[in-house]
């Protein structure tokens, strides 16, 4: 792996010479050929910089011992091995990650869909701590988080919240939490302390642009309607939410978190284009309600991906076989351990075989 590493660190400074020199530096569509080449693989040298430069200190910091120290020094050289030890694996494993095949749409921005499922007002409270962990996850990542639509259950929950997901590598990230997601808690509304099991579904769909998708205006009816809050009431005087209804497929999109009718349809439009593209990608049906199914399933508590267990304070992926302590922690955007795990469970997956 580290020779590989040394060959891409290589490339990526042959690129910027070649770059630099002055008979291309004229050649903008050269340059520019040239510079997303770089671009693809900047990142992964710096991290293999990093890594040989950590390593480097370790290796100075061990052959201190080798001197003469007195006690105390000996012992803070001691701990600062420790310590560099331990960030040497963590950049070993991030280095491995990025060496690993990327999906074509890894760096697309996203369209999350999260919908209760089974258990009442407990699975659309469930589907506000959802949203509310990825919120928290892309905050930390330097994502933006923009609401499309949702539809509140009237006591803090979602009985469907839609929203995007701009920033580089979502996709990369956040596809592995496509699926049923289960909770087991004791809700605050239960008065016999009763152990409640619930789920709520989610769905990750990569952004489509207009070239990749061709939508024909004659394919759409759009109507214009008042947006309404969670006790029902018009939220505006002007009817600005939007609901686009795409007539070969029956799919519907709407939107109305907007008070502007023109973002309103822009974000409509997105969520379409995206559920279309998925379709096409996936080669299934033309329903997104089938597409929907096959990526989540239908919301039954036996189909599940993960489960967290309120009070055993642990977090179950099924598909790694594996537990997780500090469910807070994890419900707060703690998610990154969870997703390298996944991340390389998939690539070590024989070809065709399901997750």
């Amino acid at each position: 792996m580290l020779e590989r590493l040394e060959k891409i660190e290589k490339h990526y400074e042959e690129l910027n010479r070649q770059i630099a020199k002055p008979e291309i530096a004229t050649d903008l569509k050269k340059v520019r050929a040239l510079a997303q080449e770089r671009a693809v693989i900047e990142d992964l040298v710096t991290t293999y910089r990093q890594y040989k430069a950590t390593a480097k200190q370790l290796e100075e910091t061990k052959a201190m011992l080798d001197g003469d120290l007195d006690k105390d020094m000996a012992t803070l050289a001691k701990q600062e091995i420790e310590s560099l030890e331990t960030k040497l694996e963590r950049q070993l494993q991030e280095l491995k990650l990025a060496l690993l095949p990327k999906d074509a749409n890894d760096d697309r921005d996203i369209i999350m869909e999260i919908r209760a499922g089974a258990g009442g007002n407990e699975a659309g409270l469930f589907a506000a701590d959802l949203f509310r962990m990825y919120s928290r996850y892309a905050q930390a990542k330097g994502w933006e988080v923009d609401v499309i639509n949702s539809n509140e259950s009237g006591i803090g929950g979602f009985k469907e919240i839609i929203f995007e997901v701009k920033g580089k590598g979502a996709f990369s990230r956040l596809k592995y939490e496509r699926g049923v997601h289960r909770v087991q808690r004791v809700p605050v509304t239960e008065s016999s302390g009763r152990l409640h099991t619930s789920t709520a579904t989610v769905a990750v769909l990569p952004q489509a642009n207009e070239v990749e998708v061709d939508i024909k205006p004659d394919d759409l009816k759009i109507d214009f309607y008042h947006s309404r809050g969670a006790g029902g009431q018009n939220v505006n005087k002007v009817a600005t939410a939007v609901r686009i209804t795409h007539l070969p497929t029956g799919m519907v999109s709407t939107c109305q978190d907007e008070r502007s009718q023109l973002r309103n349809r822009t974000k409509a439009m997105s969520v379409l284009r995206a559920r279309l593209l998925d379709i096409e990608r996936s080669k299934q049906e033309e329903q997104i309600t089938q597409q929907r199914r096959s990526q989540v399933g239908t919301g039954d508590r036996a189909e599940k991906i993960r489960t967290y267990n309120f009070p055993q304070d642990r977090v179950s992926d099924h598909r790694l076989g594996r537990n997780l302590r500090n469910l807070p922690r994890i419900l707060d955007g703690e998610l990154d351990e969870l997703i390298d795990a996944l991340a390389t469970s998939e690539q070590k997956r024989p070809e065709g075989q399901p997750a």
